[in-house]
């Protein structure tokens, strides 16, 4: 009894030390050093100030700023620390009411688009937090941000090709735009 004791103690012991202490250790110490702002959360700072994360989407309301995908998490948007999709089913009156009230936000910031509005504006990701926008959806918001901001749309279109990111490895996904480096950028903030 004591050997078999024994045996499993030390078989405890070893795999507590190697998969709770060495093996994090090697992982963490190879991930800093092969994608060190990634691991550090793709923070965006500027003269000491945190701007946000590139992986993070934010809560942009102003018609001057390109808006995000809209987020599902709580006890408020864009919560990084409760990162969950809404698991609402497309009958869900509750979704029904939420995309009408994001259509009628959007018509309401610019009431001379007649543009059919993209999807990924009126609905949240998986993760309620994708940081990302359609092209198709930068397009739709163009006119507006154009405007607010006083500049000419060929400006905005710049910025925007200039933040759009291609399909993963060529093939995967479809292009898209982060927000908040498109927002940044207007703003002379990169």
């Amino acid at each position: 009894m004591s050997l078999y004791l024994r045996a499993n103690l030390f078989l405890f012991i070893f795999f507590t030390v190697l998969l709770g202490a060495i093996y994090p250790a090697l992982s963490t110490a190879l991930v800093q050093t092969a994608f060190p702002k990634q691991a550090q959360g793709s923070i965006i700072s500027k003269d000491g100030k945190v701007l946000g994360s590139e992986l993070i989407g934010q809560n942009f309301t102003d018609p001057k700023y390109f808006w995000g995908r809209l987020s599902a998490t709580s006890p408020a948007p864009y919560n990084a620390a409760a990162s969950s999709g809404s698991n609402m089913a497309p009958a869900n009156p509750a979704l029904t009411d939420a995309v009408k009230a994001r259509i009628d936000a959007l018509k309401q910031a610019d009431p001379a688009n007649g543009k059919a509005v993209p999807v990924d504006l009126v609905t949240a990701s998986g993760s309620g937090l994708d940081p990302h926008i359609s092209q198709a959806a930068a397009e739709y918001q163009l006119a507006r941000v154009a405007k607010a901001r006083g500049i000419s749309e060929d400006s905005v279109k710049s910025a925007i090709a200039k933040h759009t990111q291609g399909r993963q490895f060529g093939i995967f996904g479809e292009p898209s735009v982060n927000v908040l480096l498109l927002n940044l950028e207007l703003d002379g903030q990169l």
